[in-house]
């Protein structure tokens, strides 16, 4: 599904407003009002409180950062963004509205002492700083000044959502696209792949568009086919 997702190039990408948020509906909130404050007129100078997402995989928590991250820039606003994939981080800019550090549990020691510096300089600058990772703060394997840090204000858990929330989330989308799935095509895409709604949504993308090319309705056979010419 990974190479599938990757010639789409079609999706919006994360966005608060497409979040499903399930029993993660406190985080969704402490967001909309953290992203609407950085938009207010003097927000800036508020001394800002770190706000720590964690959970498994599949609970949302990189949606959120994205999103967050998408937000801040359609305002207009810089960004410092870290995350296990950046071999390289850069120095800490006064530029940037806010510091996002993602997928935290992942950090190598470099990344480790460059998120570090950046929370140092975020407080010192007063911006605010927005972490996710997939444990607790007190049972992240990081360098203890870190970890600390990323405990001190806001922490939420995330929950994945439940099988009954992301078929009717994922029925939900189908009928927003005008696309019928019935319950035996829902049961395959539910065991056959990736079962977070991130995954689903893309396979969701990929099959409306297939299903537009062929001139066929989405059935089993249909995906099958799909995967043979991918």
């Amino acid at each position: 599904m990974k190479q599938l997702a990757l010639d789409i190039g079609l999706s919006t990408g994360p966005t608060l407003a497409n979040f499903c948020a399930g029993p993660n509906l406190a985080a969704l909130r402490h967001l909309e009002l953290w992203v609407g404050a950085k938009s207010q007129a003097g927000a800036a100078n508020r001394s800002p409180v770190p706000t720590y997402l964690w959970g498994p995989s599949g609970s949302g928590k990189s949606h959120l950062l994205k999103a967050a991250r998408e937000a801040l820039r359609e305002q207009g606003a810089r960004v410092g963004w870290l995350d296990a994939s950046v071999l390289e981080a850069p120095e800490f800019n006064e530029s940037w509205a806010a510091v996002l550090l993602d997928d935290v549990h992942l950090y190598t020691a470099a990344q480790q002492h460059a998120a570090f510096n950046w929370f140092v300089n975020a407080q010192t600058h007063q911006r605010p700083v927005l972490a996710a990772g997939e444990f607790a703060p007190v049972e992240l394997q990081l360098r203890d000044d870190l970890r600390t840090r990323l405990g001190w204000g806001h922490v939420f858990s995330l929950q994945p959502l439940s099988e009954p929330e992301r078929r009717a989330v994922l029925r939900q989308a189908a009928d927003a696209r005008g696309v019928f799935l019935s319950d035996e095509v829902m049961d395959f895409m539910l065991t056959r792949f990736s079962r977070d709604l991130g995954s689903l949504m893309e396979l969701l993308e990929l099959l409306d568009g297939y299903a537009l090319q062929t001139q066929r309705a989405i059935t089993i056979p249909l995906i099958k086919s799909m995967m043979d010419n991918h």
